[in-house]
């Protein structure tokens, strides 16, 4: 039972891998050094969608590891 939680924990994790990296950010290079950003903009469409589904293998992940924790 642990190996299919620890498997199913890894695939959530390559899937929270690739979400995060697909997700556009628009800050540029100015946001990496504490410039902060002049324009305020609201999520919409796809972009929206993709962080909402962030969330949900957040959390998704988060279950998983307590559950591993719990098992094992």
């Amino acid at each position: 039972m642990s190996n299919y939680l620890l498997i199913a924990q890894i695939l959530v994790a390559i899937a929270l891998i690739i979400v995060i990296l697909l997700q556009v950010r628009g800050g540029g290079l100015g946001g990496i050094f504490g410039q902060p950003d002049s324009v305020y903009r609201t999520r919409r469409g796809v972009e929206k969608t993709m962080f909402q589904f962030t969330v949900g293998l957040v959390v998704l992940f988060v279950i998983l590891s307590i559950w591993i924790v719990q098992v094992t």
